[in-house]
C-alpha cells in the first residue's frame, strides 16, 4: 500500500515468504536521496534484519523508496529459490 505524508510517499512493507521487506530511503544531501531496504525474518530472539544500502543517488524520496523495495523483492525471491 502507498501512503502520502508531507509530500513523501510511504510504501508499506511487503511480505514475501518469511521475509518482511521495507524501503527506508534517507536524505543524502539536499535534493538527493539514498536507497536503503530492510529485510527482516524470524521473530523474538531468532529474528534477523539485514539492511542493504545502494550507491546510486536519487532525485526524490519516492524514487529511492521504489528502487530499494524492488531490490529487496528481487533479493527475497532469489533467497527463497535457493532453499
Amino acid at each position: 500500500m502507498i501512503h502520502k505524508h508531507n509530500n513523501k510517499t510511504t510504501i508499506s512493507p511487503v511480505t514475501i515468504g518469511k521475509y518482511r521487506i521495507a524501503a527506508c530511503p534517507s536524505l543524502y544531501i539536499e535534493g538527493s536521496y539514498l536507497a536503503q531496504v530492510s529485510i527482516a525474518s524470524g521473530s523474538g530472539s531468532a529474528s534477523t534484519d539485514r539492511v542493504m544500502r545502494f550507491t546510486d543517488n536519487f532525485s526524490s524520496h519516492d524514487a529511492a523508496a521504489q528502487y530499494a523495495l524492488a531490490q529487496g523483492i528481487d533479493w527475497a525471491h532469489s533467497a527463497l529459490k535457493m532453499h
